[in-house]
């Protein structure tokens, strides 16, 4: 069972008939109202929030509260699926809920769908339906129960993936024999910041300052040094709940950013995990009146930036005489670095270069370590048995 903390919201909620003796409630003090978990509710399939907040005569509140916590599962078979998909900027997720009969154990269980491309960059005006197909199932941590996450991705009505749509080709590149045959391992390291929600600066940083230079942040504890942790523990908690491959999270080197690791996964899998875990986040943070940023370089100066590291080996890397197919992958990734900076994504040059842990976004570079006779056997599990570090984003090995 999920039970997701965020530790704050803003609510517009209009009050009929208030106490005279009730203090008036203003849109600055509605984003202090805390959502706690009700360790008094009895556990059930679905996540418990409580509402704490001014409560007006007509317990409008309270009667909201019960309808969040409400377990529908006694009454109908009936489920509810939040159909998620990756919008036009190729960065936004955008979802919508739909009832299904019944529990499903399968997306291929699953109906088709439609949405109005038009409106998330991904139509024309004059043509704008786009399919949704179910292609992945998670468990939703927010509604509980048998409800479920989808992730999809989109086509013509005619059946040709958009052009937004990258996951169709690389479904096709990991259901080849030969790439199976190998057994692609990932595991992606997402960095991300959080922002106040008015002033849109990171999280515990003086609004309108800067907090002390870096060097105390990194997986660090403290009121003065850690900002959001509840943030990353909820969505830590929700993403194992909902079925994500998540092995980790850790406080970053600039203050208010963040990291949490996905795999090892296989295959197409690595993808559908990582973008679950990327809405879910959006809505814990939804939740907490917080502002979710994957920028890769969200403040400028001397901060670090925030990129998404991919991990990556194939079983012939894992076996004896693996370094030699690595050092073979190395080359055929130098030859097309320009091609992969591209795909990975808009803003890079500002964070890549050279500086705060990058390389130069224009220079391809890779480097193997060795440590003292103890740690050596260590070292090679880790690189070569593991996953080899194949930074796409860092540019280095």
């Amino acid at each position: 069972m999920a039970q997701i903390l965020a530790p704050s919201i803003q609510w517009q909620m209009r009050i009929t008939k208030p106490s005279p003796s009730a203090t008036p409630i203003t849109s600055n003090m509605w984003g202090s109202l805390l959502w706690k978990q009700n360790k008094k509710a009895t556990l059930t399939g679905s996540a418990k929030f409580r509402v704490l907040a001014i409560k007006s005569e007509n317990s409008t509140i309270n009667r909201l509260e019960n309808l969040l916590n409400l377990d529908i599962t006694p009454y109908t078979d009936k489920i509810i699926a939040e159909y998620i998909w990756i919008g036009g900027t190729g960065v936004d997720v955008r979802s919508k809920s739909r009832t299904i009969p019944r529990p499903v154990e399968h997306p291929s269980e699953l109906p088709r769908w439609n949405y109005d491309g038009s409106s998330t960059g991904q139509a024309p005006g004059d043509d704008s339906e786009v399919i949704l197909y179910p292609q992945a199932i998670f468990k939703d941590p927010f509604r509980g129960g048998n409800n479920i996450l989808v992730i999809c991705d989109a086509y013509t009505p005619a059946g040709e993936p958009i052009p937004t749509n990258k996951r169709h080709r690389a479904a096709e590149i990991f259901s080849n024999p030969k790439v199976q045959a190998e057994v692609p391992w990932f595991g992606i390291e997402q960095e991300y910041t959080l922002l106040q929600t008015n002033v849109k600066w990171p999280l515990g940083w003086p609004v309108g300052g800067y907090p002390g230079p870096q060097g105390p942040y990194y997986c660090s504890a403290g009121a003065d040094k850690s900002f959001g942790r509840d943030i990353s523990d909820a969505h830590y908690k929700a993403c194992l709940y909902a079925g994500i491959n998540i092995s980790g999270t850790n406080g970053e080197v600039m203050p208010g950013q963040w990291e949490y690791q996905v795999g090892p996964s296989v295959g197409i899998e690595a993808g559908d995990h990582i973008w679950a875990s990327r809405y879910i986040l959006e809505r814990i943070t939804e939740q907490a009146g917080v502002v979710l940023t994957l920028d890769p370089k969200p403040i400028e100066g001397d901060w670090n930036g925030a990129g998404c590291h991919t991990n990556y080996s194939t079983k012939s890397m894992r076996e004896e005489g693996g370094f030699e197919v690595i050092k073979k992958a190395i080359l055929n990734l130098s030859l097309r670095h320009q091609h992969h900076i591209s795909a990975y994504g808009e803003g890079n040059e500002r964070r890549l270069t050279g500086k705060h842990e990058t390389a130069d976004i224009n220079t391809f570079s890779w480097v193997t370590w060795k440590t003292g006779a103890r740690h050596q056997t260590w070292i090679h599990t880790l690189c070569h048995r593991y996953w080899p570090r194949l930074h796409y984003c860092g540019n280095q090995l």
